[in-house]
């Protein structure tokens, strides 16, 4: 199977033939970069039980993770300090180690019901220091490390991505079922998943114990 291709003339590899197909960004647009925390973005991480983390490689290669907990698990330091905890996941470790390669960081702040988002960007730093990881325990579980963030830019996303998914909509939710677990689906890109369902249903039923056991 080979990549799809594009005929050169009808890709933009250049900013000015990117901007020409553009009308001029609206003042405001252009205004509302602020570089620490105010009021207003404080309440809205306050908010936020959910967020994306945006990392690359030293080679350029792009990651996004989720990031969630009950609302404020992200702790604002000061106003261009963010603290995130790092819960237990999987041990790939590929947003810790792009940080580690290239501090440059990117967050998308989502709260359930708002249309509107929150993007900061900024330079992340991995932290261990005892008194802030207890600080961010659950449960008597603290985690084993903490994404600091030294803010750089922030501003309000408008509502336009969220109002065309209808991403609160009841109406629009799917049926999860209409789609394999996903230890289903893990199993099939990589080993095979077995074909007796009783099975299936056992390894679906370890991973919910699994989520119980180590969510913290």
């Amino acid at each position: 199977m080979s990549d799809t291709k594009f005929d050169p003339a009808f890709t933009i590899s250049d900013e000015v033939a990117l901007r020409e197909l553009f009308g001029p960004t609206h003042d405001l647009a252009s205004q509302k970069v602020i570089r620490s925390l105010d009021r207003h973005a404080r309440d809205f991480i306050s908010r936020a039980p959910f967020l994306c983390l945006g990392t690359q490689d030293m080679n350029g290669r792009a990651d996004v993770s989720p990031r969630g907990d009950q609302k404020g698990f992200v702790q604002i330091l000061d106003d261009r300090t963010l603290a995130i905890p790092d819960r237990p996941g999987n041990n790939r470790l590929d947003s810790l180690s792009n940080i580690i390669a290239n501090p440059a960081v990117g967050l998308l702040f989502i709260v359930p019901g708002y249309d509107d988002t929150l993007r900061i960007n900024g330079r992340a730093t991995l932290v261990t220091d005892p008194q802030l990881l207890e600080s961010m325990s659950v449960g008597g579980r603290a985690p084993r490390i903490a994404i600091v963030v030294t803010v750089t830019e922030v501003f309000m996303h408008c509502a336009k991505a969220f109002r065309r998914s209808h991403l609160w909509d009841p109406a629009h939710l799917q049926d999860r079922s209409e789609m394999p677990s996903l230890i289903n689906i893990v199993l099939d890109q990589t080993t095979g998943a077995p074909d007796d369902a009783e099975e299936m249903r056992k390894l679906d039923a370890n991973l919910e114990e699994d989520y119980r056991r180590t969510l913290y």
